[in-house]
């Protein structure tokens, strides 16, 4: 919502201040070059990212104008999920959350949470969590470790987008520059026998291939590339709380202690009280 209500105040301005400096808007029409700045920065984008970053960085950018996948209540049900996991691992042993492990859409405990049920690379981060635990070769040290070491690959992979989408904006003042240069040498070919309101015409066409240029990079691809890195942190996070509940759990802290620092390590805008989450700890489960 605000990445439309942020593009839209950018064009607003351009717009108004243009018009109320005496400017016209037609002055600013100008397709072709749209179709050069625009279309070279999509060619370099797509030479220079492999397939899967290209798919990646369009499926981010349209999750940007949803609203997140772990707002707060996602985070209280990851927060009690993780809870009933480390309950049952306690009760049970590490024999007893194997088969939640090996089918986790027949497990009672995640097919109370649906929503972290459907999302895949979550469950398959949890389920490789507590089969390095199941298999019982690992002290809490080498656990963290390893896992720290699949959390920056997760990292480093999800922040491509935005690495992605910051080189188009990088790219899209040159192009710009290319496109005032092309303009300038048109009104150079065309210079002899034209009249002053013919080249003024042309160069002016040619400057606002410029403006183009620095106007969709800084005001448009720019702001979108920082969005995507924000996006991108605030999901990994819910990684790092899995993570934290985990280790705390095997380093020998009970269930509430181990999601308690779990739940420190959230932003504060989505992080639960402790009231809040012991209340919905104690709330009755959902039916499976």
């Amino acid at each position: 919502m605000f990445v439309i209500i942020g593009f839209l105040t950018v064009i607003a301005s351009v717009l108004i201040g243009f018009l109320a400096s005496g400017g016209k808007l037609l002055l600013l029409w100008h397709p072709f070059e749209v179709l050069l700045i625009c279309g070279s920065a999509l060619g370099a984008f797509l030479a220079s990212n492999p397939p899967k970053i290209i798919k990646d960085t369009g499926a981010s950018t349209v999750a940007l104008f949803k609203k997140p996948v772990y707002d707060r209540e996602a985070y209280l049900d990851l927060l009690r999920l993780l809870n009933d996991v480390l309950n049952k691992l306690r009760k049970e042993g590490v024999m007893g959350v194997e088969a939640d492990c090996e089918r986790p859409k027949e497990s009672a405990i995640f097919k109370r949470y649906p929503k972290i049920l459907a999302d895949h690379h979550m469950m398959e981060f949890i389920c490789d969590c507590l089969r390095l635990i199941v298999s019982g070769n690992l002290d809490p040290h080498e656990l963290e470790s390893l896992l720290e070491y699949e959390l920056e690959t997760h990292h480093t992979e999800a922040h491509q987008p935005a690495h992605a989408m910051q080189q188009v904006a990088d790219a899209l003042p040159g192009f710009g520059i290319v496109a005032a240069v092309l303009g300038i040498v048109n009104t150079m070919a065309a210079i002899e026998g034209a009249d002053t309101a013919t080249i003024g015409h042309k160069v002016a066409a040619a400057l606002v291939g410029t403006f183009l240029g620095i106007l969709v990079a800084y005001g448009f691809v720019g702001p979108l590339a920082s969005a995507l890195t924000h996006r991108s942190e605030e999901e990994s996070k819910a990684f790092e709380v899995v993570k934290m509940a985990l280790v705390a759990s095997v380093r020998g802290y009970p269930p509430k202690v181990s999601v308690e620092f779990a739940r420190k390590l959230l932003f504060s805008e989505v992080r639960p009280s402790f009231a809040d989450l012991e209340e919905h700890l104690k709330a009755k489960p959902k039916a499976a």
